[in-house]
């Protein structure tokens, strides 16, 4: 090789070594993101809408969009974001080791699937007795079912059933450091938050401080019945996403493999794959179709974090 050679293919190593390991700023992923949650198809279709992104240390970027959007500490139901909380509660009083029984009722599959809501003033105990609440269903039994019964069942079973909506609150937040107000004793779907106080709950265990972080996707089931023979029912019928303790896994095709937690009113929290970045969506939308609700916050929510990743907007 002549020497001209050797020099013009160390300089293009050099350029493609620079060019691999260029990251964006701080400032141009947020104004990606910025970008992608004002102008993107999928978050003009669910606006308005608070947006926040952090890591371990705090809120990096954030935004509100829309006319009358809710801010950082505007309080709302969460519904189904409140599955992660008692999945991290529960890991937090295990010390992270759960049992075989913990994983059956907080990945969806102990056949516990009647459940249908709670009234504000019962105990856990007194909601899971009510109507079919707390009946077991053995044709799903070892099967993927959404449904809030599983996590009812299982904080009765685990003596938490004597406990109201403001006793269930002190004991979780006195467990997770958190902030959170319990509107009816449903383990499954009864916070109420700001996302201000979701992304500091989201900001310890990316920061390793809740034993949480190290059961993220962990113990994943297939949960689309439509392609698992193992699924009974499933909000999510579009993807084939798996369900972890108390979060979903969105490692279908058009996912990033990013953890969450989607409520019916369009509340959604998420961690990256890489278990480094944190983000909320926040609105609150009542509807008698919570799935899509949820759903289309998650849709707006991934083109938020794919730009915050890239730096550019989508």
């Amino acid at each position: 090789m002549t020497t001209s050679r050797v020099v013009a293919v160390a300089f293009a190593a050099v350029v493609a070594a620079r060019g691999a390991g260029a990251q964006p700023t701080a400032a141009q992923r947020g104004a990606a993101a910025r970008s992608t949650a004002e102008t993107n198809e999928r978050c003009r279709a669910v606006q308005p809408f608070y947006w926040s992104i952090g890591d371990a240390h705090g809120v990096l970027a954030d935004g509100r969009v829309g006319a009358r959007a809710p801010a950082a500490t505007t309080p709302m139901p969460i519904a189904s974001a409140s599955k992660l909380v008692y999945a991290a509660f529960v890991a937090q009083q295990r010390q992270g080791r759960l049992t075989d029984d913990d994983v059956r009722f907080l990945t969806f599959t102990s056949g516990y699937t009647h459940f249908r809501g709670c009234h504000r003033g019962q105990t856990i105990a007194e909601c899971d007795a009510m109507g079919r609440n707390g009946e077991h269903d053995a044709a799903t039994d070892g099967q993927f079912a959404y449904n809030g019964g599983h996590m009812e069942r299982h904080a009765v079973l685990d003596g938490l059933g004597s406990l109201d909506d403001a006793g269930l609150a002190r004991t979780v937040n006195e467990t997770l450091g958190t902030s959170f107000r319990y509107l009816q004793p449903q383990l499954a779907g009864g916070i109420a938050a700001s996302a201000a106080d979701y992304g500091e709950f989201l900001r310890r265990i990316v920061d390793g401080q809740l034993q949480m972080k190290s059961l993220l996707g962990t113990h994943p089931v297939c949960t689309n019945p439509r392609t698992c023979a193992t699924a009974a029912a499933s909000p999510f019928t579009q993807a084939d996403l798996h369900y972890s303790i108390g979060h979903w896994v969105e490692d279908d095709p058009q996912g990033d493999g990013a953890f969450s937690s989607a409520g019916a009113f369009g509340f959604y929290p998420w961690i990256s794959r890489d278990e480094t970045t944190w983000g909320v969506l926040a609105r609150f939308a009542f509807t008698f179709d919570g799935a899509k609700a949820g759903a289309a916050s998650l849709m707006c929510g991934r083109q938020i974090r794919a730009a915050w990743a890239s730096g550019e907007a989508r």
